[in-house]
């Protein structure tokens, strides 16, 4: 059991109810006639604040709270969930679970987690850090970042506003084989959009700031100077003729080329054989010097945790050395599938660290890419995930001479994501956290640019 979750005030229950609930419904599935059982609680509440031209747009305030409940018979499964906690209403939810059992055809992959690999000791992350933010202050942290972005510049026209919000919910993993554990987990953020105007040409950008602590986000003027500076630097924006050049995916972005490789080595994309990299284990996926590291338990990391979403413990590994695979990522169903064993990975990725060791600056990128886009806006979902083949509309930036020389919109980069991420050319240090990838800007050695 989690010894070291405490129970917050700030929550609408006690972490020690959420254990209790857990408790019976694992009860009431062993009395039902399930051979095993596993459930998740959860409670959270949230505040968010969005200030537009001056003046408070909302305010919203929520409180969410959800069990879900799987049991097995034998080999057949039945999910349920609620989001009602009285007692009545934990018994009905098992029994439909055990329900659904009885109708389900059986799957010889299905069960609970090996009960050797899961969690025995749970060091504190620091994932957890109440905010106590009054709205008054709230407002006036959102008017002073979007006051910010209006001061940078007479042609910042308008704004989309301003948001401050903060998050904090905790939660409860328990099964049949004896497991129980959960914590509290924080995210709050800063964020601003603005457009900006000149002659016949509008442009729109943002900026962002995410974390665990609040003592962490980005300063609120800053987040607003960002995002004005960004939409400013946008306006003029020019069509380009098309060409084949270096592109560079700015840190914001870059890590979306993460999460398409992660998604094609995951379980289901695998054992469907619905990914461009099947039996990829031991192969050259990335550039030579390429290196990712799954590390689950970074302080105050925003994808971080001892356990994943069946209480298997998480453990540090190189999931890309050299830019060979070494790993994928696997739950206890889809590791059964294809016959090899869970990677920690239900529920999805923890943190991944890119690096290629000899990240460079931002300005060294640029001279390095020579001529080229960079690329700062991706638009649509053309990307196929079978074949790797990549195309999406963007927004960015024309560089020659190492420089950026002008804004560039209504363009389509186009390739296979076998040869881009191949093709990773330099990696920045500019390295954009933000959730469960992280990375620096990321040059690709060439790709389509269809301009008009």
């Amino acid at each position: 059991m989690n010894d070291i979750a405490v129970s917050s005030p700030r929550f609408s229950y006690p972490f020690t109810m959420l254990q209790q609930i857990a408790g019976d419904v694992l009860d009431h599935a062993r009395k039902g006639g399930a051979s095993a059982c596993e459930t998740d609680i959860s409670d959270g509440f949230g505040q968010n604040v969005t200030v537009r031209r001056g003046e408070v747009e909302t305010i919203e305030y929520n409180r969410d709270k959800g069990l879900s409940v799987t049991v097995y018979i034998g080999k057949k499964r039945g999910h349920a969930s609620t989001s009602d906690f009285s007692p009545g209403a934990v018994y009905d939810t098992v029994a439909a679970a055990l329900s659904i059992a009885t109708h389900t055809a059986e799957d010889d992959c299905a069960g609970l987690a090996d009960a050797d690999l899961l969690a025995r000791e749970f060091p504190d992350l620091d994932l957890y850090f109440p905010w106590d933010l009054p709205v008054e202050e709230a407002i006036q942290l959102a008017q002073t970042c979007e006051a910010a972005a209006f001061a940078v510049d007479k042609r910042i026209a308008n704004s989309e506003g301003a948001s401050v919000s903060l998050g904090e919910s905790q939660f409860v993993y328990a099964n049949s084989l004896g497991f129980m554990g959960g914590y509290p987990a924080s995210r709050h953020s800063i964020s601003c959009a603005m457009i900006a105007n000149h002659d016949e040409s509008m442009q729109r950008d943002y900026w962002y700031s995410a974390v665990r602590d609040a003592a962490d986000l980005e300063h609120a003027d800053s987040v607003g100077k960002k995002a004005g500076m960004r939409s400013v630097a946008r306006l003029g924006a020019r069509k380009i003729a098309t060409c084949e050049v270096p592109v560079l995916f700015e840190a914001p972005i870059a890590s979306s080329l993460i999460g398409h490789f992660v998604g094609a080595v995951s379980g289901g994309s695998l054992y469907r054989k619905s990914s461009f990299l099947l039996d990829s284990i031991g192969k050259q996926v990335f550039a030579p010097d390429i290196q990712i590291r799954e590390r689950p338990h970074l302080k105050k990391g925003l994808a971080s945790g001892t356990f994943d979403d069946e209480g298997v413990v998480t453990r540090e590994r190189n999931v890309i050395e050299n830019g060979v695979v070494q790993g994928y990522f696997l739950s206890s169903y889809s590791a059964r599938k294809l016959g090899l064993g869970t990677t920690g990975n239900a529920g999805g990725n923890h943190n991944l660290i890119l690096d290629n060791g000899a990240a460079l600056e931002f300005s060294a990128l640029l001279k390095k890419m020579g001529k080229g886009l960079l690329v700062t806006e991706l638009l649509g979902h053309g990307v196929n995930s079978v074949t790797g083949d990549y195309s999406r509309g963007a927004a960015g930036f024309w560089v020659e001479g190492g420089e950026i020389r002008h804004a560039v919109e209504e363009i389509t980069i186009a390739g296979n994501l076998k040869d881009m991420l191949l093709g990773i050319s330099a990696v920045g240090s500019d390295v954009s956290i933000r959730g469960s990838k992280q990375c620096g800007s990321l040059l690709i050695d060439r790709m389509m640019v269809a301009g008009g």
